[in-house]
């Protein structure tokens, strides 16, 4: 479709009326997709089916005024603008909705997010990025109610960055920040706080971003009575309107069937938000959904009779097509002949999509009744493996469930079997296993090159009178080296700015680069994180930084479900090498003092989490991180700022690495594996236990996800033969994880003599002040006793009972 923003004063009518046609070819399309889509869920082909029916007349028009370099961040509705832009066939949809797992045939997830959820591609297939000014841009969806909209401030906000700092090379991302970031979220959806605190914060940023509300009076069964007050979002938005002497927001409002005005709308839209950075707001009210919210129910269970007769009359596409007649564009048997046309491609595009998923079934079925065959002929189970064979031979239509399923079935028919056909089959089994999980499970991290893993360690150098300098300062100037060195690099939170953060590790380096790339933000997490996941999104580095660990909840459901799925949930299409920095563990009270490392590691499989013992390892982590393409959580011991370090002379270029731990003391007795501010106490009591006779190999994990990869613990078992893990999270927290990597994963188990033991803060949130620390949290003490009590159970002769 064209997407040239010319009205029809200057064009000619045969353009007007090709333009016009084209945008009611693409609407009629995608409400045949929908509808079709609907049929293919109820007959059991698909899962489940969301569809845009209802809003293809706004998106049509936010098509038009969308240019290339511009980003979408969206939900599930808007299959109409992706058609309109050339970003998503009829066949392309169909292979969405069936779960297609080839990224060619379904482009969108390749089958790991159900239909409705779009993207397009920033990386090559060789990692590095495309050129995405030369391309409409769609950052990746989720299904969490406006979840999207964090994300939109960041891509809104990389445009301000790249046209108001100097020295960024800009190839292949922005166009001197000339970007729009377009934003859709449905009218109940605007309920949610995420909405509301990135509606804040980009008024406040004064960033292009267009955020489209589809208001069609619902939210599933619910009215808008119930979501909004007045039941009117814009109603509600007036105190954001900008006047001539505040900044604030362009609100504007349009009704969804009416063509000419949405397209004059989105064209102001636009022009405002690209040239003046003006954040805007499009409410596009009297919108339908004529098939409800999902094929998970019938709307016509909570909608009256007159309100669906009153949608039946102001459907957009009926609307659309009375306005071409009416206006003599085309008369009612182009139209007719317009619309069979679309209904019959949508058709062949169904059943193509349908016949190519398929087909690669098929061909492993036949392959698997071979197999069979041979296996039972060679068998003593003959009988039930031609029954498995005959029910296979009866699934017309399989999937690769039944394939995987009967196969595995037949694997226990012939147990103590020693045949070639057994063997046969058992390697093409493991084969289809390996590759099949591998479609649904790759790229859980970066997928190419640039992998935090690859980057090779570079040890801190020390001059021979190497000064000693509080953590703090160590970290600010390795800071000071990393934003010289790498232009594209900010960083941003509360109290970040003016006076370097909270415990000064950026202090005097906003007055050297500046407010936009050391920068204050308001007290708002989420949006804090969406700035980051956006601007890392179109090519930037941005350090995020959460005050304190405690914190990171009100910023959990993005990090979880946006950034920590990203590289997964688009194949690697994506990436997002966002770091975020914050500190924690030991300090004061319940909710300055946090380590709820199990539930992070737990919910953000896709980042990397690195929890640093002091400031040194630190700033190795931020130089890596910013030398691979990967997204993190930089955890700082909250009370190492101030304690005395040697200052390296390679500030800004050693590596901390990633996925390896470190042996801080080698032991012959036991094997003690801590982290953070935990550790420093651990090392005192490995001198404290060596005065009574053991010898504790103490070991740093450092790095959360991933976990010694090297497999450096269980090489430590093999001497001690014994393994206490300590950290400051609950029982069953991180140290519970950390277990099973070595036990489990690393087969530590069999080189055991003693139970392996874990110590823990206790169960409660940590209280209050220093004797709240030392009763919540393993003290020195504590870890003396727990260490000195395992050596018991193992010679209680030689350690005689403590107490």
């Amino acid at each position: 479709m064209n997407t040239d923003p010319k009205t029809s004063s200057e064009i000619s009518f045969d353009d007007f009326k090709s333009q016009i046609l084209n945008d009611y070819r693409v609407a009629v399309t995608s409400r045949e997709c929908s509808l079709l889509g609907r049929r293919e869920v109820l007959t059991g082909k698909a899962k489940f089916g969301i569809f845009g029916d209802g809003k293809e007349l706004p998106q049509l028009a936010m098509a038009r005024a969308f240019q290339d370099g511009d980003f979408r961040s969206g939900y599930y509705r808007d299959q109409t603008f992706m058609m309109a832009l050339g970003e998503l066939t009829p066949k392309a949809f169909f292979h969405g909705l069936y779960a297609t797992t080839d990224i060619e045939k379904e482009p969108m997830s390749a089958g790991r997010q159900m239909g409705g959820h779009f993207v397009t591609h920033s990386i090559q297939e060789d990692g590095s990025w495309k050129n995405l000014t030369e391309q409409p841009n769609s950052s990746a969806d989720i299904s969490c109610t406006a979840g999207q909209m964090p994300r939109l401030l960041g891509l809104a906000q990389a445009s301000k960055i790249f046209r108001n700092v100097k020295g960024i090379d800009q190839t292949n991302f922005s166009n001197n920040g000339n970007e729009v970031a377009w934003g859709t979220i449905g009218n109940a959806s605007t309920s949610e706080g995420h909405f509301f605190e990135t509606l804040n914060a980009a008024g406040v940023l004064q960033v292009p971003m267009v955020i489209s509300v589809w208001d069609d009076d619902y939210g599933i069964s619910v009215p808008a009575k119930y979501h909004t007050t007045k039941s009117d979002i814009s109603e509600v938005l007036k105190g954001f309107q900008r006047d001539e002497e505040n900044e604030g927001y362009e609100i504007l409002k349009v009704r969804g069937w009416d063509y000419t005005a949405l397209i004059h709308t989105y064209e102001n839209a636009s022009d405002i938000a690209r040239e003046e950075h003006v954040p805007i707001l499009i409410h596009v009210t009297e919108l339908t959904q004529p098939q409800g919210h999902s094929t998970s129910g019938s709307h016509e269970r909570y909608k009256s009779a007159e309100r669906l007769e009153w949608e039946k009359e102001n459907d957009c596409n009926k609307r659309f097509k009375e306005w071409i007649l009416a206006n003599n564009i085309a008369d009612e048997t182009e139209l007719k002949e317009l619309e069979k046309s679309c209904k019959q491609a949508v058709r062949s595009a169904k059943k193509e999509a349908w016949s190519e998923f398929l087909a690669p079934i098929i061909a492993t079925k036949k392959e698997l009744v071979q197999h069979l065959d041979k296996l039972a002929a060679e068998s003593s189970n003959k009988v039930f493996i031609q029954k498995l064979k005959n029910d296979l031979i009866a699934i017309e239509e399989p999937i690769k469930k039944n394939i995987a399923s009967i196969a595995r079935t037949a694997l226990r028919y012939v147990i103590g079997e020693n045949t070639p056909s057994k063997q046969n089959f058992v390697d093409w089994l493991n084969k289809y296993l390996a590759n099949k999980q591998e479609e649904y499970s790759s790229h859980l991290y970066n997928g190419y090159n640039q992998k935090a893993t690859d980057v090779k360690a570079i040890i801190p150098q020390y001059d021979d009178e190497a000064e000693m300098v509080d953590g703090r300062i160590i970290v600010r100037d390795n800071f000071d080296k990393l934003f010289e060195k790498y232009p594209n690099t900010l960083v941003f939170g509360e109290d970040v700015g003016n006076i370097g953060d909270v415990n000064q590790g950026l202090e005097g380096l906003q007055e050297k680069y500046g407010e936009l790339r050391i920068a204050d933000t308001g007290i708002r997490e989420t949006t804090i994180v969406g700035q980051g996941i956006g601007m890392a999104l179109r090519g930037l580095r941005p350090i995020a930084e959460i005050q304190y660990l405690d914190y990171i909840l009100y910023g959990l459901q993005t990090l979880s479900d946006d950034l920590a799925t990203l590289s997964y949930r688009t194949v690697g299409k994506q990436v997002a090498p966002l770091i975020i920095r914050t500190r924690g563990h030991r300090l004061e009270g319940i909710w300055h003092s946090g380590s709820q490392m199990g539930g992070l590691v737990h919910l953000l499989r896709g980042m990397n989490i690195l929890v640093p013992r002091n400031m040194t390892q630190a700033a190795g982590f931020y130089n890596t991180l910013l030398a691979c393409n990967e997204p993190a959580l930089v955890i700082e011991s909250l009370n190492g700022y101030r304690l005395k370090e040697k200052k390296p002379n390679n500030l800004g270029n050693y590596r901390t690495p990633i996925g390896k731990v470190e042996t801080i003391k080698t032991g012959k007795d036991i094997t003690v594996l801590s982290y953070g501010s935990t550790l420093r106490i651990v090392e005192q009591a490995a001198k404290e236990l060596m005065a009574l006779g053991i010898d504790v190999e103490v070991i740093d994990a450092q790095s959360l996800l991933p976990f010694d990869l090297e497999h450096d613990c269980v090489k430590s078992l093999e001497k001690t033969n014994r393994l206490l893990i300590i950290d400051e999270d609950v029982p069953g927290g991180c140290s519970a994880y950390l277990m099973q990597e070595i036990l489990e994963k690393q087969g530590g188990y069999q080189y055991l003599d003693s139970a392996p033991q874990t110590l823990t803060a206790k169960a409660h949130r940590p209280a209050y002040a220093t004797d709240g620390d030392y009763f919540s949290k393993p003290s020195l003490e504590d870890i003396v006793e727990k260490v000195y009590a395992i050596m018991h159970e193992a010679s209680p002769k030689k350690f005689p009972k403590l107490r």
